[in-house]
């Protein structure tokens, strides 16, 4: 198994190569092969996501990708590496996970998946501007094949996990052609899942009871926008973004990503949290490799490490340990 790993900007110079070392541990085998991505690289070379990257990345069909800087303003030939990588692997459902870890900001009794569907959307790229920059205008892209294709991922899931209920987001209300369609097919595929509860919500009254109660959510199931802000504001009850993983999923591929960013804020000063790029690993040993002992050892080996009192400065600054010590204990525990 070949796992192409790209550690991208910021912090993703120091918490990939973490996870890489918790894999090595519990899966000798697999083959790390390095490319590059990101803003770095696009200065570099002129591409965020060169050519030979995005050929590795295929054929390995596994990538463990870091953080990449992104300016809030249009820059001439970039474009967000992770975005496309996800189209063109055709990893159309992002899983995105909270579960509740002993740590102070977490929150007991939260255990919750958001699945968002991770190729269209807002997320397409179909911008320009108007009247002379002075309108920009978005164009927001719902397809009936990716809705489906998302859907059945997450019931999928849902029964594979044994999770009860999917909340279907939505914004049909105000949305009736893209996000309307989302819910009509999203609906339509549930029905043929008698064993799991489906109930919908507008993505307003979800993020009221995300913050209100997020333990009344097992697994919700929305388009790319709104997973990538709900599940942000889900990392919240897990301790925080240092400690979210995610993988997105396809039929062939799959690419595991931390949730934070590269914060360049921190960069370089060996205090950046690991664990949701640990955890990411093993998301991708669990549900793409299907190395179910492996993902559980992972597992595993972070909370006993938190357990026993080891945390980076985002979680308590008092005695807070570096990302290499806190790596250190978990590769510890698994012998």
């Amino acid at each position: 198994m070949d796992l192409c790993v790209i550690e991208g900007d910021g912090i993703g110079h120091e918490v990939i190569p973490a996870a890489v070392r918790v894999l090595k541990i519990v899966a000798p085998d697999v083959i790390t092969r390095k490319a590059e991505a990101g803003w770095d690289c696009f200065e570099a070379t002129g591409s965020p996501l060169p050519d030979d990257t995005l050929r590795l990345a295929l054929e390995c069909s596994a990538v463990l990708f870091g953080a990449a800087a992104s300016p809030s303003y249009p820059v001439e030939g970039y474009y967000v590496p992770v975005v496309r990588l996800r189209r063109e692997l055709k990893t159309y459902a992002t899983l995105r996970p909270t579960r509740y870890l002993p740590v102070p900001t977490a929150r007991a009794g939260v255990d919750l998946l958001v699945v968002r569907e991770a190729t269209e959307d807002l997320y397409i790229g179909h911008e320009h501007t108007e009247d002379e920059g002075r309108t920009g205008v978005s164009e927001k892209v719902i397809t009936r094949e990716a809705t489906e294709n998302v859907t059945r991922k997450a019931y999928e899931m849902a029964v594979k996990t044994n999770r009860k209920k999917v909340t279907i987001v939505h914004k049909a209300s105000v949305l009736l052609q893209s996000d309307g369609l989302f819910r009509r097919v999203a609906l339509e595929i549930g029905a043929n899942y008698p064993q799991i509860k489906t109930e919908e919500l507008l993505v307003d009254t979800a993020a009221y009871w995300m913050v209100k109660d997020p333990t009344r959510f097992d697994l919700i199931l929305t388009p790319n926008l709104y997973g990538d802000i709900l599940s942000d504001m889900a990392a919240a009850w897990g301790g925080g973004l240092g400690l979210a993983p995610s993988l997105s999923l396809g039929s062939s591929a799959a690419l595991a990503e931390p949730v934070h960013g590269c914060a360049p804020d921190i960069a370089g000063q060996g205090i950046s949290n690991p664990t949701a790029a640990i955890m990411s690993i093993a998301l991708l040993l669990r549900h793409h490799w299907e190395r179910f002992e492996a993902a559980d050892r992972v597992e595993s080996a972070i909370r006993s490490t938190l357990e026993a009192g080891y945390h980076t400065i985002d979680i308590n600054p008092e005695g807070a340990v570096s990302t290499m010590r806190f790596t250190d204990e978990v590769c510890a525990r698994l012998g």
